[in-house]
């Protein structure tokens, strides 16, 4: 199914107002203080993620509705956001003429930049402060520099991985995904920038993945529940969503992380100085790119793309198969030519993106009174100041642009028609078919995610014919466990 046409908004033109169906935002914040509880609670124990946004969405019979959004009171100064849940409304939230996005990466909650250095990072500055150009084209260019170590570092670090899943399933039925790709991911991360060292000859040792997650944890604990059954939500609720973690605890931890990066880093560093950067504040900076950003994302979606594969069963596993061997034949090795001759491959990757994107969440500030349209054709009015919200998973899952939306559908984009919906998969902070700039805030690493994605699956298929796993919601994505492999018969 086609989607409506691209426009999604506009500066407000009272003329152009005058002649809208203009539609008044439902919804409320309910009484100061007590409604952004009573909504964190639904959100995180009476409803969960999910049927919070679509018990509203129901309730309102509409895609754009207020509401208040977690962690709201004492963490974050205001929790008061326009939702927005179509695919056509969503894309406001990447015109950063018409909204603002400093400090808002993590949503109306920010973390003390103690745990980063003192430094704000480029994930938290707005395309219109200056040093948001100098960091981001810092990591273009220096992603641009690492290119040709991409493949063979990434096919090396992951060749172990499937050695270690094959024989832990072997030996025991099955294999926790998440465990081996977290410490595979993490070690991929390190040799490509720091000259192709193991984290394991570093100060972070051989569980390297362990200690940044000890780290990320007190950054993300007021956007999680643990879902331990045994405690009581108000005492989870305290604990994460009232008062924020201190540094202090991580402390030791981020510091074995920093001395890693810095004494390894080598001529990035250089480079950072010569773009314009002190030392200290690039290596923050890489370090969160890598930290947060690029293992954050391996380690959500990475299991989650492998889940929608294994349950999609042996025809889909004998088609990807049989595409990825011939193009591999084809090239004579696993390249970046070989990877552009697997379409289906390609398609599950966008289609596994679309349906679990590994970042749920896109806020913005209106810099100015806005109309927003959404994918039904109705009109609202944002005023300027108001914080606007997209939850995505509700963006990419829209009847109204994707047929079948709820439905893993492994070639929806492949073909003419299939490559026109790519345009609205949404999972990078801007659409798939954009490329990263100094002046927005698309991942910068986006197209390189995409790459990994699709050359893990195909070194997985050029290993196996197919695969059986379980999969469980796990905080912030799926845990992913493989329960049998059957070797491909030439890897016998």
């Amino acid at each position: 199914m086609s989607s409506a046409p691209l426009m999604s908004s506009s500066s407000l033109d009272p003329a152009l107002a005058d002649n809208l169906p203009v539609v008044d935002i439902p919804g409320s914040y309910g009484l100061p203080f007590l409604g952004p509880i009573l909504d964190r609670f639904d959100y995180f124990y009476n409803q969960g993620e999910v049927e919070f946004f679509q018990s509203r969405k129901d309730k309102y019979q509409s895609t754009v509705f207020r509401s208040n959004m977690p962690p709201g009171p004492f963490m974050a100064k205001n929790s008061k956001v326009i939702v927005l849940l179509d695919n056509t409304s969503f894309p406001i939230l990447f015109d950063v003429s018409k909204v603002e996005k400093k400090d808002l990466f993590e949503g109306t909650y920010m973390a003390s930049t103690k745990f980063t250095g003192g430094y704000r990072m480029c994930s938290f500055l707005d395309p219109s402060e200056p040093k948001h150009g100098t960091l981001k084209g810092f990591f273009l260019a220096t992603l641009a520099k690492l290119k040709d170590k991409v493949i063979p570092q990434f096919t090396t670090v992951y060749s172990d991985l499937f050695t270690s899943l094959e024989e832990q399933v072997k030996q025991s039925g099955q294999s926790s995904f998440n465990d081996l790709n977290d410490n595979k991911a993490m070690e991929f991360l390190f040799r490509l920038y720091c000259n192709g060292k193991s984290p394991a000859d570093t100060k972070l040792g051989a569980t390297a993945s362990k200690t940044f997650d000890l780290w990320l944890v007190p950054q993300l604990a007021p956007l999680i529940t643990l879902g331990l059954t045994w405690l009581p939500n108000f005492i989870e609720d305290l604990a994460l969503h009232t008062f924020p973690i201190p540094f202090c605890i991580v402390k030791s931890a981020y510091d074995k992380i920093y001395d890693s990066f810095y004494d390894n880093l080598g001529s990035i560093l250089d480079d950072a100085e010569s773009a314009g950067l002190q030392r200290d504040e690039a290596c923050h900076n890489i370090i969160f790119l890598n930290g947060f950003n690029s293992y954050g994302g391996f380690k959500v979606f990475f299991p989650a793309l492998f889940k929608w594969i294994g349950a999609a069963g042996p025809s889909l596993h004998s088609q990807l198969a049989a595409e990825i061997r011939a193009a591999v034949a084809a090239e004579g090795d696993l390249t970046v030519a070989a990877l552009e001759k697997m379409p289906l491959t390609k398609s599950v990757v966008w289609e596994a993106l679309r349906i679990e994107p590994p970042v749920a969440f896109q806020y913005g500030k209106a810099k100015e009174d806005l109309i927003v349209r959404s994918s039904d054709n109705k009109f609202y009015i944002i005023k300027k100041d108001e914080m606007i919200f997209g939850y995505q998973p509700f963006a990419t899952k829209d009847e109204l642009v994707f047929a079948d939306a709820e439905k893993f559908v492994p070639d929806r984009f492949v073909g003419s028609d299939g490559e026109k919906l790519v345009q609205n998969v949404y999972w990078s902070n801007g659409r798939e078919t954009d490329s990263p700039t100094v002046n927005d805030k698309q991942c910068p690493g986006k197209d390189l995610v995409v790459l990994l994605s699709r050359l893990v699956v195909a070194q997985f298929f050029l290993r196996y014919d197919s695969f059986t796993c379980e999969a469980e919601k796990f905080l912030l994505g799926s845990k992913t466990t493989f329960t049998s492999l059957t070797k491909a018969t030439s890897a016998k």
